[in-house]
C-alpha cells in the first residue's frame, strides 16, 4: 500500500512535526511534506496556536519556491482538520491547491475533525490514504490523544533515585542523586510538557522554581499546586515569574485570607474537593485537560506521588536511577501500602530503557485507569 518513498517522505514529516514539541499547545504536533514528480516541494510544521497550521505552511513554502502544487502528494502526520477554529480548515486549503494525492500518518482523535478532514479530501476527489507511520504520530501527540479522547492529559510522573529507589537521606538531603546529563534530560521532558505538577510538600521540602532552565525552551509550562489548605509561604519560588495555578480543597474561613492574598498576586484559585476533604486528583485532571493541557509533568514527593497512583491518575513513569544505593531508612518514590498478594501489584509495562549520562533513564506505562465520566 506504502512505498519506500511515502515512508521515507513520512518519516520527514515526522521530523518537522517535532520541531513543535514545544510550541503547539494545545493544538497536535503535526508536520506535512509536499512532493511532486518525486521531489519535495515544500514542508512546513504547525505553528503557535493561532498561526499556521503544518498543511499551510507547506503551501505557502512551496508557493515561495515558485512551484505549481497542481498534482503534488501531501503526506501529513494527522488528518488535516475539517472545521474553523483559530485557523480555516486545512482540508480546504489542500484541495484548493489541487493536489492529488494525500497520505495521512493516523487520523484526528478530534471529535469535530475524526474522520471528516479525510472525507472531505475523497469526497474532492483526491486519492486519500491514511495508516503510514501511525503509532509514531500517535506518540508524538500521545497528549493530545489523550485530552481528545479521555478529557484529560497524559500524566507522566518523574522520580529519580537510587538503585534500591530511594530519592533522599533521611536528613532529606538529595541534590544530587543522578548527574548533570540525567537533570538536563529530565528538563526536556518538562519543556515538552503543558503543564509541571506539584504538591505542598515538596514546596516545603525543596522550595522548586518547577521551570524549564537546563535546555533551551521558547516557553515555560504552566505550573500547578495542589495545595489543599492553602499553607505555601507568599515567599516560595514557584510564585515567582508567571503565575502557577493552585488546586485546593475548599476556601472557607480558615484560609480566606490565604486565597485573597493569592488573587492579589495574580495566582488563580481552584476549589475542587473530594469526599475526604483533598483535593480531587480525578477531578483536578479533567479541569487540565478542559483547559487545553495535553502533558502534564508531575515533580513531586512520595505522599503525592502514591496518591496520583492509587487513584488511577498516573499514565506513565519517568524513573531515574543512579548507580548507587541509600539504604532502606532513606525516602522511597512512592507512599503506596504493600498489597496483601502479588496480584494486587501495581502492574506495569516497560517502554524504553536507556542510559543516560552514568544514569539509568526508564519509562514505564501503567495501565490505563477507568474512566469517571
Amino acid at each position: 500500500m506504502f512505498s519506500d518513498d511515502d515512508f521515507r517522505h513520512m518519516q520527514r514529516a515526522l521530523a518537522l512535526a517535532a520541531h513543535g514539541l514545544y510550541t503547539t499547545t494545545p493544538n497536535p504536533r503535526v508536520g506535512c511534506v509536499l512532493v511532486k514528480d518525486g521531489t519535495v516541494i515544500g514542508e512546513g510544521y504547525t505553528q503557535p496556536a493561532g498561526q499556521d497550521h503544518a498543511e499551510v505552511q507547506a503551501l505557502k513554502d512551496a508557493r515561495q519556491r515558485g512551484h505549481d502544487l497542481s498534482g503534488a502528494t501531501a503526506y501529513v502526520t494527522l488528518e488535516p482538520c475539517s472545521h474553523f477554529g483559530r485557523t480555516p480548515p486545512c482540508a480546504h486549503a489542500l484541495i484548493d491547491a489541487r493536489v492529488t494525492r494525500v497520505i495521512a500518518a493516523t487520523d484526528d482523535p478530534n471529535p469535530l475533525v475524526s474522520g471528516r478532514g479525510l472525507a472531505m479530501l475523497r469526497e474532492a476527489g483526491i486519492d486519500v490514504r491514511c495508516g503510514l507511520l501511525a503509532n509514531e504520530s500517535r506518540e508524538l501527540n500521545i497528549g493530545f490523544v489523550s485530552r481528545m479522547t479521555r478529557g484529560r492529559p497524559w500524566v507522566r510522573m518523574k522520580v529519580a533515585g537510587s538503585l534500591d529507589g530511594r530519592t533522599a537521606l533521611p536528613s532529606g538531603e538529595s541534590q544530587w542523586i543522578t548527574g548533570a546529563a540525567a537533570r538536563a534530560d529530565g528538563h526536556a521532558w518538562r519543556a515538552r510538557a503543558c503543564a509541571i505538577l506539584t504538591g505542598i510538600g515538596t514546596v516545603r521540602e525543596d522550595d522548586p522554581q518547577l521551570t524549564v532552565r537546563d535546555v533551551a525552551t521558547p516557553r515555560q509550562p504552566l505550573r500547578v499546586l495542589i495545595d489543599s489548605r492553602l499553607e505555601a509561604p507568599l515567599t516560595a519560588r514557584i510564585f515567582e515569574g508567571a503565575p502557577p495555578l493552585v488546586f485546593c480543597a475548599q476556601i472557607d474561613a480558615d484560609n480566606a485570607s490565604r486565597a485573597d492574598a493569592l488573587a492579589a498576586r495574580g495566582v488563580e484559585v481552584v476549589p475542587i474537593a473530594n469526599e475526604r476533604g483533598k483535593v480531587d486528583l480525578a477531578a483536578m485532571l479533567k479541569v487540565l485537560g478542559a483547559r487545553g493541557i495535553n502533558e502534564l509533568h508531575v515533580e513531586a514527593g512520595h505522599k503525592l506521588n502514591g496518591s496520583l497512583l492509587r487513584e488511577g491518575c498516573v499514565d506513565e513513569l519517568l524513573v531515574y536511577l543512579a548507580p548507587s544505593l541509600l539504604g532502606s531508612d532513606s525516602a522511597g518514590m512512592f507512599n503506596l501500602a504493600a498489597p496483601a498478594t502479588l496480584d494486587g501489584r501495581t502492574r506495569l509495562a516497560f517502554h524504553a530503557v536507556d542510559r543516560i549520562g552514568d544514569d539509568l533513564r526508564i519509562l514505564a506505562r501503567l495501565a490505563p485507569p477507568k474512566s469517571t465520566a
